[in-house]
């Protein structure tokens, strides 16, 4: 539910704009990865973003409290799970697919939330929301004049799973830092992760174009750095379900993303199947909010 308090006044136009901020992505991740391979991009985008946080929070003004040692752990341990687990199956994915099927499946993701939150209580206009929603997921997978790959489209789905349980286990962070301390440490570790991942593909190792450097540089800083601020900072206010349902506005803009910027041309069933899970997930919250 949601509760008018200044709180939450504040939270929901901060998780509304990581959500207008990560609509590009996926278009953006698409012509990146025609020259640098998947988990190799990953590491570029976190490595950048962990170095700006950095500065960001040892040598901007004023005094950042750090998490303990032990609250660093947990931390790291939702960065590995919302960064590198999350991220290596989006691109991936993109790789595979297209990047107007991401923005498509990602519309799905606050069902899978809601399936794991572990307070959902199933009522029949709640299940008929989930049951449309994933019918409409699969009129995107199932479209086969789109050019994706089916493999692409699972990793997609796989990747809400992940999303839905970094959600739910990053709201169980009682470090007491701040948002910035906790982005910071969270891709500090996603970005080692992918370090790791990205030594497998050494041999397709080259030199990317200067457009291929900012468009790096633009998943680093606005996409990895401005838009998990944002997020982590309205998740403190909302219910993860809720936080999830706010991303909607992510297939809406990211479609025009995966026109202008990757060239790709959507189906009259790719936009039917992303309006029937937007349609299920709208559905699935007016449940919510009747049984609240």
């Amino acid at each position: 539910m949601i509760t008018d308090s200044p709180r939450t006044r504040l939270a929901v136009p901060a998780v509304l704009g990581a959500a207008l901020i990560w609509s590009s992505s996926f278009a953006v991740t698409k012509v990146a990865l025609a020259e640098v391979p998947p988990m190799t991009l990953g590491a570029l985008r976190f490595t950048l973003a962990a170095a700006i946080l950095g500065v960001a929070v040892h040598a901007g003004p004023g005094r950042q409290r750090l998490p303990t040692l032990r609250q660093r752990g947990f931390i790291g341990l939702t960065g590995l799970l919302g960064i590198t687990a999350y991220f290596a199956l989006e691109n991936v994915g993109v790789d595979l697919a297209t990047a107007s099927d991401a923005t498509l499946i990602v519309a799905s993701y606050p069902i899978v939330t809601l399936a794991l939150s572990g307070r959902t209580a199933f009522s029949a206009v709640r299940l008929t929301g989930m049951l449309v929603a994933i019918a409409g997921v699969w009129l995107v997978v199932g479209d086969r004049d789109s050019g994706h790959s089916l493999w692409g489209d699972v990793l997609l789905i796989a990747g809400g799973v992940v999303w839905a349980a970094y959600n739910i286990l990053a709201r169980r962070d009682g470090s007491g830092a701040s948002p910035i301390v906790v982005t910071y440490y969270q891709t500090l570790a996603g970005a080692a992760g992918f370090v790791l991942l990205s030594l497998s593909e050494v041999d397709q190792w080259g030199v990317p174009s200067g457009g291929t450097w900012l468009r790096v540089g633009f998943l680093a800083g606005l996409c990895s750095v401005a838009a998990f601020l944002l997020y982590n900072h309205g998740l403190r206010g909302l219910e993860p379900s809720v936080a999830v349902n706010l991303l909607n506005v992510v297939p809406v803009a990211g479609l025009g993303w995966a026109v202008v910027l990757a060239g790709e041309t959507l189906t009259a069933t790719q936009v039917l199947g992303g309006a029937v899970v937007i349609a299920g997930v709208t559905l699935s919250l007016h449940g919510k909010k009747a049984n609240a």
